[in-house]
């Protein structure tokens, strides 16, 4: 039987709580509905540096003081911004759970953004951008992002376009905080050692003079594929090929994720056990299925010499077209058993069970219990496999590779082989 209680105050703010009665601790935080996929193309990399900013002085606040009252009782404060949410978060004992409400709330409403702050906080996220695009993993991945989806903004790099990051003035920032960041937008979350009703009345004493606002408009996904394809002096090739995949409510939503742990989600994984153990020819490979609210990607990533280029990645095709075919018994109880005993496993941590929440209210609007989720999972059936499997692999063709990709096939020989 669940625990978990939702409240949504006058103004429209939801608050939501899993209580843990065998821990001392709690991971509070806010959830807001805005992330990269929010900012029109002027505005490349304003949802990240408002992330930065918030916690750099409020009205109350300086951005020292911050750091000490949460340090002072042990406790940890951070960020972080992805393409459809941002979302700031404390974790702390217990007793502390007050201040930890009041310090999220204070650096939401009440951060003054001073130029000075915001000069040096842009010099360390322009070092943040360049720091990204000497990291091949984190450049290639934005590659395979952009080219999947092109000239929009769900495209676009989440740290922003570094230009227009050292030109962003304050008013800017400001300016989007109040229109995006209000109370229809945002989620307060709680899991651990909390009392739900103590929580609604932090939330009303904390938030509740937070208008009530709308819900943030977005461009609508286009999901049409491409390549980006660059050669770079690198000790490894660095490549993607990936699918249209599915979005939150999709109904095939765990059965994709049942598929991809099947199919490059572990060591017993198809493409683990054919391409790095029969053959040796990658350390790292793997597939994933991020999701997005309308949309979703399908992806297999691979780090390989430059001479194993030739040979790995025709074996990927072929093993895409495999998947297609059949679907085995013990395969399928396997990644069934992998994803379950995840997220089994995520329930002893209260900042996962936190996140969980904010994104089950955030996506569907509720909580969803453990058991629905399990048995979703359960669910998912051979057949399924393999119908999900024969949409995702015939939608138009992602590939993204960086570095010695002198002998790898060009786009169009790639996909042939998949279709």
């Amino acid at each position: 039987m669940t625990t978990i209680r939702t409240t949504t105050l006058e103004n429209g703010l939801r608050v939501v709580s899993d209580p843990m009665a065998t821990v001392e601790s709690a991971s509070i935080g806010v959830w807001v509905g805005v992330g990269t996929r929010y900012e029109k193309p002027e505005l490349s990399g304003v949802s990240h540096l408002l992330e930065h900013m918030a916690f750099k002085g409020t009205r109350k606040r300086s951005a020292l003081a911050i750091a000490e009252e949460i340090e002072a009782v042990g406790g940890h404060i951070n960020a972080y911004t992805t393409r459809e949410s941002t979302a700031y978060y404390v974790r702390v004992l217990k007793e502390d759970v007050p201040l930890g409400v009041d310090l999220i709330a204070d650096i939401l409403q009440n951060s003054t953004m001073e130029n000075e702050e915001l000069e040096r906080e842009r010099t360390v996220i322009l070092q943040e951008i360049s720091q990204a695009n000497d990291t091949p993993d984190d450049v290639v991945f934005d590659n395979f992002q952009a080219a999947a989806f092109p000239d929009q903004p769900l495209g676009r790099q989440v740290l922003g376009d570094a230009d227009i990051v050292g030109a962003m003035d304050r008013e800017t920032i400001i300016d989007y905080m109040s229109g995006h960041y209000n109370a229809n937008t945002m989620i307060l979350a709680a899991a651990g050692r909390i009392d739900h009703d103590q929580l609604v009345v932090l939330a009303r004493e904390t938030f509740g003079a937070l208008p009530a606002g709308e819900q943030a408009m977005r461009e609508s996904a286009n999901y049409t594929g491409g390549e980006s394809i660059i050669e770079r002096e690198l000790e490894q090739a660095h490549l993607l090929l990936g699918f249209e995949g599915v979005g939150y409510q999709d109904p095939d939503f765990y059965t994709a994720a049942v598929l991809s742990t099947l199919f490059g989600g572990g060591m017993s994984s198809r493409l683990f056990q054919e391409i790095r153990e029969k053959r040796g020819l990658c350390y790292s490979i793997y597939s994933f299925v991020p999701s997005y609210s309308d949309t979703g990607l399908f992806g297999i990533y691979a780090g390989t010499g430059e001479e194993e280029t030739a040979e790995l990645v025709p074996l990927i095709c072929d093993e895409i077209k495999k998947m297609t075919d059949s679907v085995g018994t013990d395969e399928l109880i396997r990644a069934r058993a992998q994803i379950k005993a995840s997220i089994l496993m995520s329930l002893e941590s209260s900042s996962s069970r936190c996140e969980q929440l904010a994104r089950q209210m955030m996506v569907f609007g509720r909580p969803m219990s453990t058991e629905e989720i399990v048995a979703n999972i359960e669910a998912v059936d051979a057949d399924a496999i393999l119908r999900a499997a024969r949409r995702i692999f015939t939608s138009p063709l992602t590939v993204a590779a960086l570095g010695p990709v002198s002998r790898l096939e060009s786009f169009q020989e790639i996909a042939h082989r998949i279709g």
